[in-house]
């Protein structure tokens, strides 16, 4: 397993990025037979290729949505009340609900590691991320579309997708 390479791979965002989603846009729409089972084993093959403590991108660029049990769960770990760590480190944006972070990269990452201080109680956010093998992935694909930009392991995972299902 080699390391990501965090400039390489933004290099080839920057250049298939519109590929990959309008690729992924038409498998949602022809709903290929067998997807969730090519994504099982597709989700094995990119981790035997991909080392996210190595990248953590996802950490650095984005933000997960904490839901009420994330909060109760990591405000205990860290011995808050959960609305002083809202006050300390979450914000909800007018238009949804969701509390998210307020910084990036995200506070919990140690960046000479790549590393979550919190990790055992991490967000069901993080911990899913990047929502590889979901069922039905047809349902998730809205979501590969933004993480290819984001994430290597999902680019990898729709590079090897568009070797296996062929639409064009």
């Amino acid at each position: 397993m080699q390391p990501v390479n965090l400039y390489s791979f933004r290099k080839k965002v920057s250049i298939y990025r519109k590929y990959f989603i309008k690729y992924l846009r038409k498998v949602e729409k022809l709903k290929p037979a067998g997807l969730d089972d090519l994504a099982e084993q597709l989700n094995a093959e990119v981790w035997q290729e991909v080392d996210c403590l190595t990248c953590a991108n996802c950490c650095k660029t984005m933000t997960p949505t904490f839901t009420h049990k994330d909060i109760r769960r990591i405000s205990k770990h860290l011995n808050m009340r959960p609305k002083d760590f809202k006050e300390r480190w979450l914000k909800q944006e007018k238009k949804d609900p969701d509390w998210v972070n307020k910084i990036q990269p995200c506070q919990f990452l140690n960046l000479s590691t790549n590393m979550c201080s919190i990790y055992e109680v991490r967000p069901d956010d993080c911990a899913q991320f990047p929502h590889l093998t979901k069922k039905k992935m047809i349902d998730y694909m809205h979501v590969h579309q933004q993480n290819v930009t984001y994430c290597p392991a999902t680019y990898k995972m729709v590079e090897k997708m568009m070797e296996k299902i062929k639409i064009w």
